[in-house]
């Protein structure tokens, strides 16, 4: 799985496979989840889904965050991402998760049914992270006083992996 976050992500490959090895240590049965996508026998692409929380008014709500997705170059455009993605939000369901966010593209998760969460009454762990790819999608165990701020568990800080960092500032 290294090889495919590395190769995806291009120049942020290393902090991606970094937090990726970071986020497997959180992983319990039943809490979280981490999927591949194999052609021929060889992993070609892959998808975590991991605790957060959700700072809500009422009290801290168990949410999920996914992060990261990636598929190896040669195999993009194919539809495996998004039957990763689909895959993992059926389980989550089932799970009863009520939310889950991202930091992503907004050109390519509204079709997984992914919308701006700021509209929606959520609001950004960083401010970094730009207003279009802070994204979620509501599963049917979420309730309408289920909104606040996304709390990004310890592992994302410590690789500096939340945001947009300013190239110019380093």
């Amino acid at each position: 799985m290294r090889d495919v976050h590395l190769r995806a992500f291009g120049d942020h490959g290393l902090v991606v496979a970094d937090l990726v090895e970071s986020l497997r240590d959180t992983l319990t049965p039943g809490d979280g989840l981490s999927l591949v996508a194999e052609r021929d026998g060889r992993v070609v692409g892959h998808v975590m889904f991991t605790r957060s929380l959700l700072d809500a008014p009422r009290r801290l709500v168990e949410v999920q965050v996914l992060s990261p997705l990636a598929v190896l170059p040669e195999f993009q455009g194919r539809g495996a991402g998004s039957a990763l993605v689909r895959h993992g939000l059926g389980v989550l369901a089932e799970r009863a998760v009520p939310l889950v966010f991202l930091e992503g593209h907004p050109g390519y998760y509204p079709r997984l049914g992914f919308e701006p969460g700021a509209g929606l009454g959520f609001r950004k762990p960083s401010l970094r992270i730009p207003d279009g790819a802070f994204q979620v999608v509501r599963l049917p165990a979420y309730e309408p006083w289920m909104t606040g701020t996304l709390v990004y568990a310890e592992p994302f800080w410590r690789h500096d992996a939340v945001g947009l960092r300013d190239p110019e500032e380093r």
